[in-house]
C-alpha cells in the first residue's frame, strides 16, 4: 500500500515519532479519551487513566481476542513467498492495522480511510498489513494539510490521481513486462524463485526512471502554465481536443483471439502515443479502439490527425481511422478534460468517414487564421497557398450539442 515518494518536510506542529506498534494497538480497546466518535485519534494519543493495565509488551489481540485471531489468521493465508516479494518492494513488513497506522500518523481514521480510498486501496478491516511505509505516507499527506499548501479535498485529489496513474502503470508492468521476464527458465523451477531477484535488480532502476519521467512531465505542465498570458488564460484558454477512433472495432473484438486483440490494441495505442508526443500534441488517454490528444494550436492537432490517418493506412494489419477535431475551451480535472467542446470532437468523431479527419467550424477559422497562406489569401477565402484543404459539408444536427457546420480537412 505505501507509495514511494519525493521527501518533503514533516508537518510542522504537532508531528510526533510513530510509536511502537504495541503500544498503538493498546488504544484499539474502546478507550473513550482517546478516539472521537468517528474512531479518530489525537496528535497527542490517548490520556492514561489510572485505572488502565498499559502492558507495553502486549498484543493489541490481549485486548481483542477475535481481532487478533482475526488478523493472525489472515497472516496464515497469505502466500509465504508472495509477502517475501511484497516486503521487497514495499521496504517493510506489515505490523499496522488501519487504527494503529493513523494513530501512529497522528491522523484520524476518517481521514486515513479517505486517503486510502483515494489512492485505490481495499479495505482491510482491522487486518494488520500496513507498514511504516504506510505510515511515511499518511503522515507526508497530513503534513501538507497542516503546513497550508494544500486543502484536505485537494490532498484528497492528489492521492486519487496518483493511485489511479501508478494503479494502471503497476498493472501494464506486471502483465506485460515483468510475467515474461519471469517465465521460469528450467523445468521444475518456480515462479517465485525467479520473481525475487528479478524484482530485486529491476526495482531501483525502475523507482529512479519514474521518478525522472514524473519529473520531465511535471517541468512541461508547469511551463504550460506559467507561458500562459494570464490567470484567465490558464484556467480557459482555447486549444484544440482531437479523438482518433478505430473503425469496426466491435466486430474485431468478435472475430480475434484475445491475444490478437491485445497485439493490435498495443499497436494502435504505440503508434498514435509516438506520433502525438513528436509531433507537439499531448495524449491525454487511450481507451484500447481510441485515443483523445489536445495541441495548443490548430495547426498541430492536424498534423497529428492526418498523420494517424496516412500512418494506419499503411498498415494492412490495421482497420480503418476516423478523426474529430474541435477548437474551443475545456475543462481540466485529475489529466482528464471535459466540456462542450470535448464532446463536440467526440461527435465529429462519429460522422466522420473512414480515413478522415472532420474539423468544427472554430478549428477551421483557427487553423487558417494561424497558417502559412498570405495574408491577402486569408482575406479574400483564396487558400491556394495554403497546405491543406477545406471541404465544407452539410450541416447537421448533431445530439446535445445544436446544428453544427462540419469540414474534411485534407492535405492539399
Amino acid at each position: 500500500m505505501a507509495d514511494d515518494e519525493p521527501d518533503v518536510p514533516a508537518r510542522t506542529s504537532g508531528s510526533q515519532p510513530a510509536p511502537e506498534p504495541e503500544r498503538a494497538g493498546d488504544a484499539e480497546g474502546g478507550d473513550p479519551a482517546s478516539p472521537g466518535a468517528d474512531g479518530s485519534a489525537s496528535a497527542d494519543g490517548p490520556t492514561e487513566r489510572p485505572s488502565e493495565n498499559r502492558s507495553h509488551g502486549r498484543d493489541e489481540s490481549q485486548n481483542n481476542p477475535a481481532q487478533g485471531q482475526a488478523a493472525a489468521d489472515d497472516d496464515e493465508e497469505d502466500d509465504p513467498s508472495a509477502l517475501r516479494i511484497e516486503q521487497l518492494i514495499l521496504g517493510s513488513k506489515r505490523q499496522y492495522t488501519p487504527f494503529q497506522a493513523a494513530r501512529a500518523a497522528g491522523v484520524s481514521m476518517e481521514l486515513a480511510s479517505r486517503f486510502w480510498r483515494a489512492m485505490g486501496f481495499a479495505d482491510v478491516g482491522q487486518a494488520r498489513a500496513l507498514t511504516e511505509a504506510d505510515v511515511l505516507a499518511l503522515r507526508r499527506l497530513a503534513g501538507l494539510v497542516e503546513a497550508g499548501l494544500l486543502s484536505e479535498a485537494m490532498a484528497v485529489q492528489v492521492a486519487r490521481s496518483t493511485g489511479q496513474t501508478t494503479s494502471r502503470l503497476a498493472d501494464w508492468q506486471i502483465d506485460s513486462f515483468l510475467m515474461g521476464l519471469t517465465e521460469p527458465p528450467e523445468p521444475g523451477m518456480s515462479r517465485n524463485e525467479v520473481t525475487y531477484p528479478l524484482v530485486q535488480l529491476l526495482l531501483p532502476e525502475l523507482q529512479e526512471f519514474l521518478v525522472y519521467v514524473w519529473r520531465r512531465q511535471l517541468a512541461a505542465a508547469t511551463g504550460r502554465v506559467v507561458q500562459a498570458l494570464d490567470d484567465e488564460d490558464t484556467v480557459a484558454r482555447r486549444q484544440a481536443i482531437a479523438f482518433a477512433d478505430l473503425v469496426g472495432f466491435t466486430r474485431l473484438t468478435r472475430r480475434l483471439e484475445d491475444d490478437e486483440l491485445g497485439e493490435l490494441v498495443e499497436a494502435f495505442e504505440t503508434t498514435a502515443a509516438d506520433l502525438v508526443a513528436a509531433n507537439g500534441g499531448r495524449l491525454i488517454k487511450a481507451l484500447g479502439d481510441e485515443v483523445l490528444y489536445v495541441a495548443e494550436d490548430a495547426g498541430t492537432a492536424a498534423e497529428i490527425g492526418l498523420r494517424l490517418i496516412e500512418t494506419m493506412a499503411n498498415d494492412p494489419t490495421m482497420p480503418e481511422l476516423r478523426v474529430g477535431i474541435a477548437f474551443g475551451t475545456m475543462t481540466t480535472r485529475m489529466g482528464d478534460v471535459f466540456g462542450n467542446t470535448v464532446n463536440l470532437a467526440s461527435r465529429l468523431t462519429s460522422i466522420a468517414p473512414k480515413d478522415r479527419v472532420l474539423v468544427d467550424g472554430d478549428f477551421r477559422a483557427e487553423l487558417v487564421a494561424s497558417g502559412d497562406a498570405p495574408e491577402s489569401e486569408k482575406e479574400t477565402e483564396d487558400l491556394s497557398g495554403f497546405p491543406y484543404a477545406l471541404q465544407p459539408l452539410y450541416q447537421r444536427p448533431v445530439r446535445g450539442l445544436g446544428v453544427v457546420e462540419p469540414w474534411m480537412l485534407g492535405r492539399r
